[in-house]
């Protein structure tokens, strides 16, 4: 699925995001999601979200349940 569609997100769906300050190396940060933060139907960079740990940052994988 895109984490650039808002449609795919749902809060308690398993991601992997990459946080602001990691943007230049492409870490990625696994967790569940607690809080969708963008509120347009898409990014080009990926919808912003809140995990369930607090981290904040743009979807780049979602994981199939």
């Amino acid at each position: 699925m895109n984490g650039q569609n808002r449609d795919n997100i749902k809060p308690g769906l398993r991601v992997a995001i990459v946080q602001k300050h990691h943007q230049g190396t492409g870490e990625l940060t696994e967790g569940i999601v607690a809080d969708i933060l963008t509120n347009s139907p898409n990014h080009p960079h990926g919808i912003k979200v809140r995990l369930e740990t607090g981290e904040v940052g743009r979807v780049q994988e979602i994981y199939e349940e």
